[in-house]
């Protein structure tokens, strides 16, 4: 399997250079809440920028993500409390698992799409938690998921974390298959769209999984296993799928802070398969369907 056009380029992964955009917020993320912890009768912005060192831009996008995560709190019209979320923490198990459930709802309004949570865990690709809504449809898995990740954004984001022999073991297990006239089925091209992009910019299934539908996928990371938080939209429009990923990428950190803060969402039961309809589905008040 060791092909030696795939060699060179496929065995440099993951490279060593730039952390991913997602970490790079939450480490940043993290420093505001060091500030705010510190602080248990309120901080204000000021307050946090001098301590932190973020310039006014940079803190207002943080404290942004962190008010949608719930892991602060507005206190008055500049200053900042702890959030719900934090205040959880450590309380009854699965008390915070709403929290998350509120962040991809939240996610899912924002993008205007299904949004989806994926990790690669004892070598196969799980769905792990959605959020739909009647705007917004999950896409329907003619193919089982575990068996495309070639050709899905969310199979695409996770092997992108993967190494070399990983992905070839992953590929030996799940042959790549045309699924559409769309699938990439040449390993050199898959693994030069793996590798060939920035730190953060979205992994992209152009009809590749099924006719009709497109996705995108940003890889993220909240424990030992490879991440990512993805979306599928049910019409094949490049500039709404460009929108979209801009604003998944844009809110990967906040989808990262709530599962660190809630631990990620439970893999699926042995034997069960990889798709949405076989997991706990999000409880979506008001648009949801479940």
């Amino acid at each position: 399997m060791r092909a030696p056009g795939l060699t060179h380029d496929a065995q440099q992964v993951p490279a060593a250079g730039p952390e991913p955009t997602a970490l790079v917020s939450v480490h940043r993320a993290l420093r505001v809440l060091e500030v705010v912890h510190r602080f248990s009768g309120g901080v204000s912005q000021v307050q946090i920028a001098r301590q932190t060192g973020l310039s006014s831009l940079l803190l207002a996008t943080v404290l942004g993500q962190l008010v949608r995560a719930d892991l602060v709190t507005p206190l008055g019209p500049d200053a900042y409390v702890a959030g719900s979320a934090l205040r959880l923490t450590g309380a009854v198990a699965g008390t915070g698992m709403g929290q998350l459930q509120d962040t991809l709802a939240w996610v899912r309004d924002a993008v205007g799409a299904a949004v989806y949570v994926s990790r690669y865990t004892d070598g196969e690709i799980t769905i792990t938690q959605y959020a739909d809504g009647p705007a917004a449809p999950v896409v329907e898995e003619w193919v089982d998921f575990r068996e495309a990740g070639h050709a899905s954004a969310v199979g695409k984001a996770l092997l992108t974390q993967l190494d070399y022999d990983s992905r070839m073991d992953h590929l030996t297990r799940h042959r790549i298959a045309r699924l559409t006239a769309h699938t990439i089925t040449n390993e050199r091209v898959l693994f030069h769209q793996l590798d060939d992009r920035m730190p953060g910019e979205a992994l992209l299934d152009l009809q590749e999984y099924r006719l009709g539908t497109v996705c995108a996928a940003v890889p993220i990371t909240s424990g030992p296993n490879a991440e990512c938080v993805a979306l599928s939209l049910p019409a094949p429009d490049p500039e709404r799928l460009r929108q979209a990923a801009r604003t998944l990428q844009s809110e990967a950190a906040t989808v990262l802070l709530a599962l660190l803060v809630t631990g990620s969402a439970p893999t699926a039961p042995a034997g069960a398969a990889a798709g949405p309809r076989e997991h706990e589905r999000i409880v979506l008040s008001g648009t949801g369907r479940g």
